[in-house]
């Protein structure tokens, strides 16, 4: 089978490990399995997974220390897109999952029909934002004060230099694209999470959050990423 359809699933727990590799491979995935985290870097570069799909808790390293030092690597997969699974109730765990990278997260336990819908989102968004830089539409542009370079999924503001999820970006571009219009959180989460997200707009919130910070936006009185009451969000620049 291709290995664009190649999926990592970095888990410790065997029956949640299996339970996935038999939802994704019905679903045509081909699956590769790993227990520990600090295997888990070494396989992304051996196996070339699409997408990865990876625990918070795991022996060697945490699913934390794997995404960070995924984005911090200058390999090829350093943009790999990562679904995190995180422990029920632990609000902190999806926080930090984004802030370090993370492009989305499912809460254990999860829904079948979740799970799937969020990978295949995942995967067209991969998908969109190749397409985008093949077609030349990967210049730099300006927010703000920071400069954004698609093609590197990085913000740099100064000498500082912020790495971009996928999600970050397109967030980014789409506010870019629509200045001083407001954006409800619903024509947010279908153009950036796709039409059949099943999550909160909590999500949504958290990942404004993380933006703000790294384009140097006060979070108490933001500049540019001003946030409309009931209604979502809009860029002033």
């Amino acid at each position: 089978m291709s290995n664009k359809t190649k999926i990592l699933v970095v888990e410790d727990d065997a029956n949640i490990a299996l339970g996935l590799e038999e939802v994704l491979r019905n679903e045509g995935f081909e699956v590769v399995n790993c227990a520990r985290g600090d295997k888990a870097l070494e396989l992304v570069d051996k196996e070339r997974p699409v997408l990865m799909i990876l625990d918070v808790m795991l022996p060697g390293m945490s699913g934390f220390d794997v995404c960070k030092q995924l984005r911090a690597s200058h390999s090829a997969h350093s943009r790999l897109p990562v679904l995190v699974l995180t422990a029920k109730g632990q609000e902190i765990d999806k926080v930090i999952g984004l802030e370090l990278g993370a492009d989305d997260y499912v809460t254990k336990p999860f829904g079948v029909r979740e799970l799937i819908a969020r990978v295949h989102a995942l995967l067209r968004r991969g998908q969109s934002a190749g397409a985008e830089s093949e077609s030349g539409n990967n210049g730099i542009f300006q927010f703000g004060t920071a400069l954004i370079d698609p093609k590197r999924f990085q913000l740099r503001r100064g000498r500082t230099v912020e790495e971009l999820t996928a999600r970050e970006l397109k967030l980014l571009q789409l506010f870019h694209s629509h200045p001083d219009e407001v954006l409800s959180r619903d024509k947010l989460l279908s153009e950036v999470w796709g039409y059949h997200y099943l999550g909160t707009t909590r999500t949504l919130d958290q990942v404004i959050v993380q933006l703000r910070r790294k384009l140097g936006d006060n979070a108490e009185a933001p500049r540019h990423l001003l946030t409309v009451h009931g209604v979502g969000y809009k860029l002033v620049l």
